[in-house]
């Protein structure tokens, strides 16, 4: 008997440290919708102290790029995007069929500024996302709706 209350604490410990371990996807988009400095400061503290995963990599390289706008001076800035997208795109080249990682690459593309170039892959990445979304749980759709309300790239309509 106590072999079983052991072993069930055990498992109960275990639920409890995966839980607490995996990336809370509202606290990450909260930041990265954000635009403030600071949120994307704490999320990207949180990251670092995640255990590394494809998911994690990709959210710390989506907000890496776009904590590169606070970044001073052009030359401090281009590095933190380029580290961000570096991230970003091994994520997606490992993983190429992942729906969100394509999202989040989407979104930095429609944002980012032209001189960057980085913009090759807005079309396929809309058809990714688009294809995608039916398969997705309700809390990325809704995050992925929102967007598409006020994406020049990403309509609504495209979600039906």
């Amino acid at each position: 008997m106590k072999r079983i209350v052991a072993f069930g604490l055990v498992l109960l410990l275990a639920a409890v440290f995966t839980a607490h371990a995996q990336v809370d996807k509202g606290v990450y988009y909260k930041a990265l919708s954000s635009g403030e400095e600071a949120s994307i400061d704490k999320v990207l503290a949180r990251l670092e102290n995640e255990k590394s995963s494809s998911k994690v990599n990709a959210y710390k390289g989506a907000l890496t790029m776009k904590k590169a706008g606070f970044v001073k001076g052009v030359g401090g800035k281009v590095k933190t995007f380029k580290k961000g997208a570096h991230l970003l795109e091994d994520e997606i080249k490992s993983n190429p069929g992942n729906t969100e990682f394509r999202f989040l690459r989407l979104t930095v593309q429609e944002h980012a500024p032209g001189i960057l170039k980085y913009n090759k892959e807005i079309d396929a990445d809309k058809q990714a996302v688009v294809s995608g979304y039916d398969k997705l749980d309700a809390d990325l759709k809704n995050v992925i709706a929102d967007y598409a309300k006020d994406s020049k790239v990403l309509k609504e309509s495209d979600l039906k």
